[in-house]
């Protein structure tokens, strides 16, 4: 087999980007989502450029990821890369008004739900002495803003996490590579809005955004970097995008 990546959310946004990138160069693909037709969907998309395989569960639950990884083939264990994409933030609003249902959803996919793939998938590296794991991360882990304290300081614990897995993991000769994204049209905004569809649109109105595949294509290169280099950390902002929220529109 060729080289093997997992992809959590794999079936919307950058994880499906990312999913398509690596199909064009030849990697094999574990492919992990909450819903099965769309998993499906996507697997039989690219099944005739490498081999798929798909695994259901939902990051949150720390019982369904180590039973799921542990259930893949032996094969299928090699694993080479791994892409903790799953994540979404929930709601925009001060501390003070802010819905606690929404920040536990935060927490527990964007932090809880990445060290739980993530500690099911290292052992199977430490056990080869190779590997590579790409966090998504946001510009909201680098910078704060208000109404979105919650989300900043989950996806500030990536940026931590990062880091950390950097100081463990490289004498073992597995890289980390953060990716920081700015403003990317995807589903996020409608998530956050709870599918307010127009409030949604909006965020994305009068620049161009970030697309799901300039991200991947970020991705692709940090995995496709010569042995002697660690692409460690890359913040990529929107053309007309200057900080967190700082975007001009026209």
């Amino acid at each position: 087999m060729s080289r093997i990546a997992l992809i959590t959310g794999a079936t919307s946004g950058i994880g499906k980007a990312t999913a398509l990138a690596f199909a064009g160069a030849g990697i094999d693909l574990i492919l992990c989502g909450r819903r099965q037709d769309k998993l499906d969907e996507l697997s039989a998309s690219l099944h005739a450029k490498v081999q798929v395989t798909s695994l259901i569960f939902d990051v949150r639950d720390n019982g369904a990821v180590q039973a799921m990884v542990a259930s893949l083939p032996d094969a299928w264990k090699n694993i080479d890369i791994l892409v903790n994409n799953a994540g979404n933030a929930h709601g925009l609003g001060t501390l003070d008004e802010g819905d606690t249902n929404d920040w536990d959803a935060m927490i527990d996919s964007n932090v809880k739900g990445l060290l739980y793939v993530s500690k099911a998938v290292i052992p199977l590296m430490l056990e080869r002495g190779k590997g590579h794991i790409v966090n998504i991360s946001s510009i909201a882990g680098k910078q704060t803003y208000a109404n979105g304290t919650v989300y900043c300081a989950s996806k500030a614990a990536v940026e931590s996490i990062s880091e950390g897995m950097r100081l463990e993991l490289t004498q073992h000769g597995i890289k980390i590579t953060n990716v920081a994204p700015g403003a990317v049209e995807t589903d996020f905004s409608l998530v956050r809005f709870k599918g307010d569809k127009e409030r949604a649109e909006k965020v994305y109105q009068g620049f161009e955004p970030l697309q799901p595949e300039d991200i991947a294509d970020a991705v692709l290169y940090a995995v496709n970097a010569p042995s002697r280099v660690t692409i460690a950390d890359v913040t990529i902002l929107a053309g007309a995008q200057s900080a967190a929220t700082t975007i001009h529109r026209k």
